[in-house]
């Protein structure tokens, strides 16, 4: 399932840069996740970088986007070209 950032942001900046599939913006108050985008790292790293970076722990996953870790590797493969 994708993840996504709620209220509790505090805009500090540092989980942008850490999403290798440019996944989070900023949005009108805080920053967001595409769930389009967000495979959770699956093909990258074992763990959602942006949730080991973020101080104040406001990412969770998000119950609205539910997807499979095998339907994660899938969109993994399409973002990547390699579908």
């Amino acid at each position: 399932m994708s993840l996504r950032i709620d209220d509790n942001c505090i805009n500090c900046d540092v989980c942008e840069p850490e999403c290798p599939n440019s996944a989070i913006s900023m949005g009108p108050h805080i920053y967001v996740i595409d769930p389009n985008l967000c495979t959770e790292c699956v093909g990258h790293y074992d763990t959602p970088q942006c949730m080991e970076v973020c101080p104040v722990d406001c990412i969770s996953k998000d119950p609205e986007h539910a997807e499979s870790p095998e339907q994660l590797q899938d969109k993994f493969l399409q973002l990547t070209g390699q579908a």
